[in-house]
Order: structure tokens, then C-alpha cells, then sequence
């Protein structure tokens, strides 16, 4: 049998955690999404579904594409320099160029903004914050 390839979905923290219910602060940790601008890359699993669910207000995600990761993987190596024992298991973004969406960081990706599922747009966006 054929050995099934699981999705890889990148998962970016867009708004900050000021006056935010504790649980959902708790799931953004437990994403390792500490701050504004980290990046993490998941294998999709029911319990990281979940998971997004819970924090959808706070993040975008999407399926990222293996050409993305490497440019992820590149620009910490540039970052680590010498160090590259110590392997972080998020990825620190600039804000993207142009901004996120026209409607800001507050509306969903489908109506303009910055939140939500990106599905493979993901893409774009972490090239435009590398």
C-alpha cells in the first residue's frame, strides 16, 4: 500500500492575546504561536483541528507548500548563524509587505481581512513576511 502524505498546514499568529479569554491564550501557547508574527508548521490532526477551531479568531492558516518550508527553513538558518543546535519549533515573520487584507486583522479571510483559512494563499502571505 501506498503510505498516505500528511497535510502540512502553516498556522500564523495574527492579533495579540490584550484581553483575551485565558483558554484561548492557552491553546495559542500550546500552538507554540507566543507572539504576533510566529509561524509554526503542523501536520493536520484532529486535535490540532481542534485546536485551530478554538484560537480561529486569533490566527490564519492553510496548507503550506514544500517550496515555502525550505524558505522558512532558510531564513532561520541565516538567523541562527553559528547556532543551529538550538532548533525552535516556531518561525519568527516580519508583518507582511502591504499589510494583510483591505478590511484589516479584526474580519475573516473570505470577506477581506486576515483571519481564518487561507487554504493555499497561506503561501503568499508567509513569502511576503520572510
Amino acid at each position: 500500500m501506498a503510505q498516505e502524505q500528511k497535510i502540512k498546514l502553516a498556522i500564523v499568529r495574527i492579533r495579540s492575546s490584550t484581553r483575551t479569554n485565558k483558554d484561548i491564550v492557552d491553546t495559542l501557547d500550546m500552538l507554540n504561536l507566543h507572539n504576533q508574527n510566529y509561524c509554526v508548521i503542523i501536520e493536520s490532526t484532529p486535535s490540532i483541528v481542534g485546536m485551530i477551531r478554538k484560537a480561529k479568531d486569533y490566527i490564519t492558516w492553510g496548507i503550506v507548500s514544500d517550496e515555502v518550508i525550505k524558505l522558512l527553513e532558510q531564513k532561520r538558518s541565516i538567523v541562527n548563524g553559528r547556532d543551529k543546535k538550538e532548533k525552535l519549533p516556531f518561525y519568527r515573520l516580519a508583518p507582511p509587505l502591504k499589510g494583510f487584507g483591505r478590511k484589516g486583522i479584526k474580519k475573516s479571510f473570505v470577506v477581506g481581512g486576515a483571519l481564518g483559512n487561507r487554504k493555499d494563499k497561506i503561501n503568499d502571505l508567509i513569502k511576503r513576511m520572510i
